[in-house]
């Protein structure tokens, strides 16, 4: 059986890897419907919007540098162009521009359902399939952080 650098079987951390650069890709988009988000919102409800919005981007913006060196990490490369993003992504762009806040937040929202499906996905791979701790761990990171926010963000919007 033939391991990388860190004692993961070589042909198991493939599909892995190919999840996180998909994971990556929408996290790509997320976080630029995010500062569409930022930049865009308009209202009463302005100020408090254009804050989430900067600390969701900022968070999205760590995230993807943690998803990028953990593929480095697993001793392959990490998607790195818009096109390949756009082309692979689940989550769609969106014109932010006139958007109501509330529809704003309901997009975010569904960018979380895309993202928690994925990461649900790498987190059992990486368990179950490849005996990755590291990677599990740090996606089960990731998902904690957006269950809690999508809870706050559907309490704002008034949603259950």
């Amino acid at each position: 059986m033939a391991t990388n650098k860190i004692g993961l079987n070589d042909k198991e951390v493939v599909e892995l890897v190919d999840l996180l650069n998909d994971l990556l890709a929408n996290y790509q988009i997320h976080y630029q419907k995010l500062r569409g988000c930022h930049w865009n919102v308009r209202g009463n409800d302005f100020f408090t919007l254009h804050l989430k919005f900067e600390e969701l981007y900022n968070n999205a913006q760590l995230t993807i540098d943690e998803l990028a060196e953990r593929v480095l990490t697993l001793g392959k490369s990490p998607h790195s162009t818009y096109a390949n993003y756009i082309k692979v992504s689940k989550i769609k762009e969106i014109n932010t521009e006139g958007l109501a806040p509330n529809k704003m937040v309901d997009a975010i929202l569904e960018d979380y359902k895309v993202l928690l499906d994925l990461e649900r996905e790498i987190i059992e791979t990486a368990s179950e399939n490849v005996n990755d701790e590291g990677t599990a761990d740090m996606i089960t990171g990731f998902v904690k952080f957006q269950e809690k926010t999508s809870w706050m963000l559907r309490a704002y919007n008034g949603n259950k």
